[in-house]
This record gives C-alpha cells, sequence and structure tokens, in this order.
C-alpha cells in the first residue's frame, strides 16, 4: 500500500500446494453453502441503496481507472452482496470472476498478525518482552540521532529496548526505506527485503541503526516481515509452512498463500499502474520479478499475500467471529480482542504520523498488525467503533465492524495509486449508506 509517498516493493506470499497432514486441526469446508447470499433487508441493509457502492465501483471501471473488481459484504454471518465488475486482463479482455486470484500485499500483515497470535496463546511470547529475546541479533541495536560533519550517522542507546508489543505495532524503530530520510538511505544500501532468505534479513537489519527512540513514533515498517522470521523461529515450522497448516488449511482459504502455481496461473489477475492517465501493466519488484510463478526464497510477513475473495473473506469472518469459522477455532475471542484493540498511546495519536488517508489522530489507532477505530465520530468515519482493516498496494482492502458485525473485501489490482486509499474510504460510506435498519 502506499503511505507518505512510499512505494512498497511487490513481495508475495506464498501458496502452498502441500496437503495437511493427518493429525492436522480439521479443516472448515469449503462449500457452496458457505457463499449463499440472503435478501440485504434480512439483515437491515437496503438492496436499492447499495446501488451506491456498486455505482462507485462500475464508474472507476466506466473511466477506465480500474479494470476489474470484486466485493464481498455481509452482515451477521450472512453474505448479502458479492459481485464481480469489469476484466481480470484487458488485453485479452478476460472478464473477472469470483476465483480470480489477487495479490495481496500489505494485506498479508494481519495474516502475520493472526499468526503471532496463534503462537502467543501458546505461551511463546509476550508483548511486553523485548525483540531481542527471540532475535539475540537485536540486542545492540542503536538509534539514529543526526550526521557528523562527515555525514556519518551520530548513533546512540535506545531509552529502552524495543518490544513486541512495539514491534507489532510499527512504532519499534524500524523502517521500510522508501522515504527520504538519512537512515531510509542506508535501507536502500542494505536492501533487507531483496535478501536471499528471512535469516539474511535479519542480519542486515541488525546492522542499521533504529529511525527513532522506541515507542515515540509511528513509522510504517518492515515490522511484519521481522515477525515471519520471529514464527519461524518460535514455531520450528518455515512461515509458509506454518501458515498453511494453522491458518490456510484449517479456514478452507484453498488458493492462499505465496505464489501462484502454473495449474492456476489462468486466475491469475493482472496489476496495473497509471501512466499519464491510462492503466499499464505493472512491472513486478524484487521478489515477485517473475510475478508469483515460483515460491519466493524470502516469504515476507509484511508484503503480498496471494488470494481469492473469498479467500480472505473466510479469513476476516473468522476474525469477525472471535476467532472460529465453521467449527474451526483458530484465536479465542480475548485473543482476537487483544490483537484488535489500539495499542498506540494517545501521544502518537495526533495526526502527525501515518500515511495517505491512514492518520493515527483522535479516534484513529492501531493494533497489532491492523488499523483500528477507536472513535468513529473523532474519525470522521461512519464505521461502528472497534472497526479494524487494512488494504495493501495494489488496492486491496478489507474491514470488520464488530459493532454492527459487517465484514467487507474488495479486490482490485492497481499498484499504489492515489485513488486506492480514497477509494476504500468511499466504498466505506456507501456500504453505510445502505444500512438502514441497524437494529436488525
Amino acid at each position: 500500500m502506499k503511505l507518505k509517498n512510499l512505494r512498497l516493493g511487490a513481495f508475495a506470499l506464498l501458496p502452498l500446494t502441500i496437503a495437511v497432514s493427518s493429525g492436522a486441526q480439521k479443516s472448515a469446508a469449503h462449500d457452496s453453502a458457505f457463499m449463499p447470499l440472503v435478501k440485504p433487508e434480512t439483515v437491515g441493509f437496503s438492496s436499492e441503496r447499495l446501488e451506491n457502492l456498486h455505482a462507485l465501483i462500475q464508474g472507476e471501471i466506466d473511466r477506465k481507472e480500474l479494470a476489474g473488481a470484486v466485493t464481498i459484504l455481509a452482515r451477521h454471518g450472512k453474505v448479502v452482496d458479492y459481485r464481480t465488475y469489469g476484466l481480470k486482463d484487458m488485453a485479452a479482455e478476460s472478464p473477472m470472476t469470483k476465483d480470480t486470484i489477487f495479490r495481496d500485499y500489505s494485506m498479508t500483515k494481519p495474516v502475520t498478525g493472526v499468526a503471532m497470535m496463534i503462537l502467543y496463546e501458546q505461551g511463546k511470547w509476550l508483548p511486553m518482552d523485548p525483540i531481542a529475546k527471540y532475535i539475540p541479533q537485536f540486542e545492540y541495536l542503536k538509534v539514529f540521532c543526526n550526521v557528523d560533519g562527515d555525514g556519518k550517522p551520530i548513533l546512540a542507546d535506545p531509552a529502552h529496548a524495543p518490544t513486541m508489543r512495539e514491534l507489532m505495532t510499527h512504532s519499534a524503530g524500524f523502517l521500510y526505506g522508501f522515504g527520504k530520510s538519512k537512515v531510509d538511505d542506508l535501507y536502500k544500501d542494505a536492501k533487507p527485503l531483496q535478501s536471499v532468505n528471512l535469516q539474511e534479513m535479519i542480519d542486515k537489519l541488525a546492522k542499521l541503526p533504529l529511525a527513532y527512540q522506541p515507542g515515540t513514533e509511528w513509522q510504517y515498517s518492515m515490522s511484519m516481515d521481522i515477525e515471519g522470521y520471529i514464527v519461524e523461529k518460535l514455531s520450528g515450522q518455515s512461515l509458509p509452512q506454518f501458515m498453511h497448516d494453522h491458518i490456510f488449511a484449517p479456514l478452507g482459504m484453498k488458493d492462499a498463500g505465496f505464489y501462484v502455481p502454473a495449474e492456476k496461473r489462468v486466475r491469475f489477475a493482472t496489476n496495473y499502474r497509471n501512466d499519464q492517465g491510462k492503466l499499464v501493466p505493472a512491472q513486478a519488484e524484487g521478489s515477485a520479478a517473475k510475478d508469483y510463478a515460483e515460491e519466493p526464497h524470502l516469504a515476507s510477513g509484511g508484503g503480498g499475500l496471494v488470494s481469492t475473495a473469498e479467500d480472505y473473506y473466510r479469513f476476516a469472518r473468522m476474525l469477525a467471529n472471535g476467532g472460529e469459522l465453521n467449527g474451526v477455532r483458530i484465536l479465542s475471542p480475548e485473543t482476537v480482542k487483544l490483537m484488535t484493540s489500539n495499542h498506540l498511546p494517545q501521544e502518537l495519536m495526533t495526526g502527525k504520523f501515518g500515511g495517505g488517508m491512514h492518520v493515527m489522530r483522535p479516534g484513529f489507532g492501531y493494533g497489532y498488525n491492523c488499523a483500528v477505530i477507536t472513535d468513529p465520530g473523532e474519525a470522521n468515519l461512519p464505521d461502528g467503533k472497534a472497526t479494524f482493516f487494512w488494504d495493501g498496494a495494489a488496492g486491496t482492502w478489507f474491514w470488520v465492524d464488530p459493532t454492527n458485525d459487517v465484514v467487507f473485501v474488495g479486490m482490485i489490482q492497481r499498484m499504489t495509486s492515489p485513488d486506492n486509499h480514497p477509494l476504500l474510504y468511499r466504498s466505506q460510506a456507501a456500504v453505510y449508506s445502505a444500512l438502514v435498519d441497524p437494529a436488525k
């Protein structure tokens, strides 16, 4: 996703074709009965006013600002709107289909958050723990202060060791390296996300300074990629295998993962970017240079799950249900609440930090790997209190509204467009314009 004029590279989450072992957790059946549509009026929505949403998405396509989309809207666990729009490939004139596979990019982050919370429930880490407890190389991290007369960094000791809570809230001191600061320049030189594996990535990061004193700023960062490494260390499994065994297979997310195998490529949407007002195919970068055709050497916990809209809806609905889907429990309700509660102090919610339209401000905070609406009125948003959400660089987005029991998933493929954030927020306005009987 785009934050503060940052352009996140393309880093894919990899699908696994490995079957679940006989001892694996029961799977939430991927059956046709899972997605039946009900009349919107039965759960408080107006069919007529849902045309606001349809016209919003179709308008982007008609103006040739967007190739296609898939959207899913549900309330009380019942799907009231499930639509495809436009094309998955403009050159081939291939229509968008419900089983189209998308690059989710930073919508990977909440999935990695769930992986971390599974390990939290196993007693393997605590929020107040120093990160260095699990990554000893981070014990000697320094904080960037300034540069000397020769342009060399002046470093200081951290006021306190960065914690797991700070790691999971983008407030530990790490960056992505796409900005213009001196520390960003150091990231660009070191290229941690272009490492051959997660261990090399950690070794590079251990040599880079923190960009600020831990807990004093909110800066979008590689924190969730670091979490992916921690998942591997604490579980003894690779990140792809852990996600497959503990999240994708149990929830029936049959196309979710880190790459798109040959037999599924025909369902893979083309990714676009805006070039002087015209949509043109986007060039893959970094570990996605082969456009997700094979397993990456570095499985990114922060940068890019591929999935269908229904795959991600299953994940979001599990969270909306307090950690359970169709009799399969991934997390307890209290753990989901912990993950999706705001963990930023008020001094970081002043409007100074964030990026694009995702600004940490009164009423708008950040939990573990997702944004959280603590006060819709203060945040100037229509969602219910405690709504949590995130989006991705190619424009995919989702939200879960526990107050109104609403789940929404939107999938497009348009790289870091200035319209991606507004589309997320305009879709919220359109959806809630149709919720005319919230007491139902």
